[in-house]
């Protein structure tokens, strides 16, 4: 049986587009898994951003809780500082360059609280009968496109004795 001279080059172009369809359809499935890929990254980012944080806060929150005195928020040279004064001593939080320090009469030199930290606030909230403390912290994104604003606020009352 003989085949027609065209034939075979019939079979050539078909493969070619045969091999120009794969290659689109395999450009694509690499796009989406270069973007999956990144977007796992990044939750894995937001979700060790929550858990310090949240380990931050439940520390502070002990702190109030645990203050023999009011605390007090005062201007520090360096920034704002919080003075929380407690049974051995007094816990000192301060915010400065993107880091919220923590000084204990244990550690006489500021350590590192929590870095990566855009904004910070330990406010005062005084109500009719109890006086509260509010953080309010906002860390920095590194990631390009935000899909969860990094602010974070937590609330304690002193158990203070009257």
């Amino acid at each position: 049986m003989k085949t027609r001279p065209d034939a075979r080059g019939i079979a050539l172009v078909e493969c070619l587009v045969y091999f120009a369809v794969t290659s689109i359809i395999m450009g694509l499935a690499l796009e989406a898994f270069f973007r999956c890929q990144t977007n796992s990254r990044d939750l894995g980012r937001n979700v060790n951003d929550m858990a310090r944080v949240l380990q931050a806060g439940e520390t502070w929150r002990q702190d109030i809780r645990s203050a023999t005195g009011q605390p007090k928020a005062v201007r520090g040279k360096a920034g704002p500082e919080l003075h929380i004064p407690q049974e051995d001593g007094e816990a000192v939080y301060l915010f400065s360059k993107e880091t919220i320090w923590r000084k204990t009469v244990k550690n006489r030199m500021p350590s590192v609280f929590l870095q990566g930290v855009k904004a910070s606030d330990m406010i005062m909230d005084k109500r009719e009968e109890v006086t509260s403390w509010r953080w309010e912290v906002e860390l920095i994104s590194i990631q390009k496109t935000v899909r969860i604003c990094p602010m974070f606020t937590f609330q304690a009352v002193a158990n203070i004795q009257s």
